[in-house]
């Protein structure tokens, strides 16, 4: 019962990742993102060593595709696993195992890949690639909270969520936005509200990292 999407910034190379769920603490198990690397989602029967698995493979060299394929075949209980992945130049893939209950479904396009399993239609990972792609011009984060949104205006899942985590890297080592509601009875506006609080403060706490002397107060 989980719906996410992970996508790139053509203009800036930031990566970053927004899923949400019916169960608890969802951005610790799901999304997975490394600056300059790219970004990966293990899900449904989740398998959270999946997603450094990944990572590595994309260091490495692995596309996208390549990438999804060695995890398949190295995981004896991917017939449980929904897996998607982006790489360093915006290719995408995804993987759904055979065991992986409907509806389900995934949508791709350029530098964005969703998926979705226990929704409550299959349209809504094409709501959700639709939503990003619209605002190209925007903040990632901002692109990426709007599809989640609109894969819930879509009819996100069969069922309520109740957690939800946005995350964006951007040249560090540690991430840019990573905002998280791990347990909400709406935590998409939780999150919404967070993610506006946090805007106008991102580049400051960068600068109080890299920047101390000149770092604005926030």
């Amino acid at each position: 019962m989980t719906f996410s999407l992970i996508g790139r910034c053509a203009r800036t190379g930031q990566i970053g990742a927004a899923v949400t769920t019916s169960s608890i603490a969802v951005g610790s198990r799901v999304p997975f993102c490394a600056a300059g690397v790219g970004a990966v989602l293990t899900q449904h029967r989740t398998d959270p060593g999946l997603g450094p698995r990944g990572l590595d493979l994309l260091r490495s060299g692995c596309g996208a595709e390549a990438v999804v394929a060695a995890l398949v075949a190295s995981t004896p209980h991917h017939a449980w696993r929904q897996i998607a992945v982006l790489d360093a130049t915006g290719g995408t893939a995804h993987f759904h195992g055979a065991k992986v209950k409907p509806e389900l479904g995934a949508a791709q396009g350029d530098g964005v890949v969703a998926i979705g399993n226990i929704l409550s239609t299959d349209r809504v990972p094409g709501a959700m690639v639709g939503a990003f792609l619209a605002t190209p011009g925007l903040p990632l984060a901002e692109r990426l909270m709007r599809g989640l949104e609109a894969g819930e205006a879509a009819g996100g899942e069969h069922g309520a969520v109740s957690s939800a985590s946005l995350m964006v890297v951007w040249r560090q080592a540690f991430p840019h936005v990573d905002l998280r509601v791990d347990k909400a009875e709406a935590p998409l506006p939780a999150l919404r509200a967070l993610w506006e609080e946090y805007a106008p403060m991102a580049d400051g706490f960068l600068a109080r990292a890299l920047e101390p002397d000149e770092a604005p107060l926030i």
